[in-house]
């Protein structure tokens, strides 16, 4: 699985909750996380995402620390099983399933509540 498709995942997912997964681009600054997740009454989370074994550029990670030393929240997401585990982390675990999900690419994670 690619990492655009991990990110469609999450953007999904996010919308189904309720919430905003707005992409973010920064001009100036490279590295940034690909999304900031937005729930409502819940504070933001900057996420990056990679596919089950990526790893972080040395850049990412200098972008990373800095949002964590400005008091940011910022998670490192790696496959759907990685989506998996914040939503229901961030939502609680109530309401997030896979399951409903019919494309080849998430119906084999076998993620669910």
């Amino acid at each position: 699985m690619r990492e655009r498709d991990v990110e469609k995942i999450l953007v999904g997912e996010v919308k189904r909750l309720g919430g905003r997964a707005y992409k973010w681009v920064s001009p100036g600054n490279d590295g940034v996380p690909d999304r900031i997740v937005i729930f409502p009454g819940r504070k933001p989370v900057f996420v990056e995402l990679k596919t089950e074994t990526g790893k972080l550029s040395p850049l990412q990670a200098a972008q990373i620390e800095r949002l964590k030393e400005l008091g940011q929240d910022v998670r490192v997401l790696h496959g759907p099983t990685g989506v998996g585990a914040f939503l229901r982390e961030y939502t609680g675990g109530n309401q997030w399933n896979l399951s409903h999900m019919h494309t080849s690419s998430t119906a084999s994670t076998g993620l669910s509540k």
